[in-house]
């Protein structure tokens, strides 16, 4: 009986043991349960405030652009919303928490790839022109059969036919590759969707260390008319055929000038060896439209980003995109 008695007490106190060990387990996974909780309650609870600077900054950007149109018609890298930095410190005036980063970029001061096919599903001739010097640049590295490739690629994919141009590309070829899709036969909606033409690669398109990448001079918004004003020296050099790099330059530096009159189109004539330059009257313009807005909120090591195309005419706005990342 003694024997019994002991065996009993031992498997009581396993059985305590046991028990107790349970109990404690358990307790840690709720606690940390608990904890996860909380963390994931506090990241949501931050991500809303996130989330909600990041609007601010936009709205913000917004109030700026339709300021600015109020007082005057002219846009240039002048202009208040053309200073990342000092709308970024503005905006961010206006919270006790968090930092914000707004920018501004204009759409109207980069070419206009739609506007190569016209109403008539043919080349429009000076857009062609202004596209294939830009290309030609030897930032890009491309050869010149590389670019009419390029350019009538892209011309089959805007138009509306299926009739190849010259070196273009249309059905025949985009369903033989190995994952096949159809021509669009319509104008690009974004950007990115150059990627999908025949001889637009990734590196071209996005750029490498050694090269830049042509998406962030390109657009498919506008009417194709370039703001001198606002212009990349890559896109001023491409202009036209009687341009080169020492009157880019002259261009750059005169636009600079906060006193320069920046208001007339052709102001570039005034400038020394450039009277005779001949810049067709539908390339180029002083006044912007369309404008890419990014604004981006952070909180500790939280951040949430707003980025929106805006079309200006007459200070309404109209926000013809949006995208939250």
């Amino acid at each position: 009986m003694k024997g019994i008695l002991r065996n009993n007490r031992g498997m009581a106190l396993i059985l305590t043991i046991l028990v107790i060990s349970l109990i404690v387990a358990l307790t840690l996974q709720f606690n940390a349960s608990m904890r996860s909780d909380l963390q994931a309650t506090a990241n949501l609870r931050d991500g809303v405030k996130i989330g909600y600077i990041a609007k601010s900054g936009f709205n913000y950007a917004l109030g700026v652009l339709s300021v600015d149109s109020a007082e005057e018609d002219v846009d240039s890298l002048h202009d208040t919303w053309a200073d990342a930095k000092a709308m970024s410190e503005n905006a961010a005036s206006l919270f006790d928490e968090g930092r914000i980063e707004v920018r501004i970029s204009d759409h109207s001061a980069r070419i206009q790839v739609n506007r190569i096919v016209g109403e008539n599903g043919e080349y429009n001739a000076v857009q062609k022109g202004l596209l294939t010097r830009f290309l030609n640049s030897p930032a890009f590295g491309l050869s010149p059969e590389d670019v009419d490739n390029i350019v009538d690629a892209m011309k089959d994919w805007i138009d509306g036919n299926s009739e190849v141009t010259r070196f273009g590309a249309e059905d025949t070829y985009y369903q033989t590759l190995e994952k096949p899709y159809p021509c669009k036969n319509a104008p690009l909606e974004f950007i990115e969707e150059l990627l999908l033409i025949r001889g637009i690669t990734k590196d071209l398109f996005y750029g490498t260390e050694e090269r830049p990448g042509i998406s962030r001079y390109l657009s498919t918004y506008g009417d194709g008319k370039i703001n001198v004003n606002n212009a990349d020296p890559l896109i001023l050099r491409a202009l036209s055929d009687d341009m080169d790099d020492g009157m880019v330059k002259e261009m750059i530096s005169y636009r600079e000038d906060k006193e320069s009159d920046l208001s007339d189109p052709a102001w570039y004539k005034m400038l020394p060896g450039m009277g005779d330059v001949n810049i067709s009257d539908e390339l180029v313009t002083t006044s912007s439209t369309y404008f890419e807005v990014t604004s981006e909120g952070f909180r500790d090591n939280m951040a949430k980003r707003i980025s929106g195309i805006v079309k200006r005419i007459e200070g309404e706005l109209d926000t013809l995109s949006w995208k939250v990342e």
